[in-house]
């Protein structure tokens, strides 16, 4: 992790993408936020975990994004889980968009955390995995955390 990475809290990732897809690349999205959203969110009350993003014409759109309406607002909180539009580049947009038609990608959001005061999506270009790649991974994740067990107990 570098030190830029230390200082930007994550407030929400969804590991299972980790795992159902290949990530081929990466992008950092804006989200148009409303009302009181944005303190709900530095709160830590989002959840991504059912989320998927789609592009509806040339626009790329949250789906699914569960926010907590903020305990201290008022009649201005919004629903939970309404689409919420991300801010990119019209070319990645466009190049992304070519991908999925193309080639059968999806794109998947990975995180969200705060940037100098903003919030942020981490969102990537995946392609799914196979019941084998899903295993296979498994195995490898359990390799390495054994091999630190194992390196850990030999240098004490």
């Amino acid at each position: 992790m570098t030190e830029k990475e230390k200082k930007m809290p994550v407030l929400a990732r969804n590991k299972k993408a980790f795992h159902d897809y290949f990530i081929e690349d990466k992008l950092e999205a804006g989200i148009e936020l409303v009302g009181t959203e944005v303190k709900s969110v530095k709160a830590g009350k989002v959840s991504i975990k059912e989320s998927f993003i789609r592009i509806i014409k040339n626009e790329i759109f949250a789906m699914n994004m569960h926010i907590t309406p903020y305990e201290f607002g008022n009649i201005n909180n919004v629903s939970e889980s309404r689409v919420r539009k991300l801010l990119l580049n019209r070319r990645e947009i466009e190049k992304w968009g070519a991908k999925i038609k193309e080639q059968g990608y999806t794109i998947v959001p990975l995180s969200v955390y705060t940037k100098q005061r903003l919030v942020k999506m981490e969102i990537g270009l995946a392609k799914g995995k196979k019941l084998h790649d899903k295993r296979e991974s498994l195995k490898q994740k359990d390799q390495e955390r054994d091999m630190k067990k194992y390196q850990k107990s030999f240098t004490r």
